[in-house]
């Protein structure tokens, strides 16, 4: 994603991180993708053992296929928007602000920023098994600004970028203080 045509970069700002969702937190929806996909293919196991002489009827033969390749694209929709909100959803990290990429659905996203030096309490999060396991976590941010709470879910690494973003934000309080 090119952050140009996002945000406007002002011309001393300078883009320190672009940080996702880890991507392990899209796995759950990926084995759902898988077990939908297999769904039909065991129906239709089930249904030929039955009724073998009915799967090659020139009626119920095409509307299977129909009603199949209709399942299967209602699947790929869904996946697919749920890949587009996960992908497009990101936190863009300069050395001036913070700027927060929410995609909503496919053709809605909303952005929010927050100047570092307005910064006053960072804190990460890691809870839970699978979190520890792979490393990722909440950040959330405390400001004294419109937003009074910003919250980076599922990120990688919380506590580096906790620490990345205390030492960007004290750097940035010293040209604004």
């Amino acid at each position: 994603m090119n952050v140009g045509k996002i945000i406007k970069i002002k011309s001393y700002e300078k883009v320190e991180y672009v940080v996702r969702r880890h991507g392990i937190t899209f796995a759950s929806y990926l084995l759902i993708f898988i077990f939908l996909i297999g769904i039909p293919l065991v129906i239709y196991g089930l249904f030929y053992q039955a009724f073998a002489n009915l799967t090659q009827s020139p009626v119920v033969f095409p509307l299977t296929i129909l009603a199949t390749s209709a399942y299967f694209l209602s699947i790929f929709l869904f996946f697919y928007s749920f890949f587009v909100e996960f992908y497009l959803d990101c936190w863009i990290i300069t050395n001036d602000r913070l700027i927060d990429v929410r995609q909503i659905s496919l053709f809605a996203r909303t952005v929010a920023e927050v100047d570092l030096y307005q910064i006053q309490d960072v804190s990460s999060e890691v809870k839970g098994f699978f979190p520890t396991i792979f490393k990722y976590g909440n950040v959330y941010l405390q400001t004294a600004g419109p937003v009074p709470k910003f919250v980076l879910n599922n990120v990688p690494h919380p506590d580096q970028l906790r620490q990345a973003i205390i030492q960007l934000a004290s750097e940035d309080k010293k040209f604004h203080t």
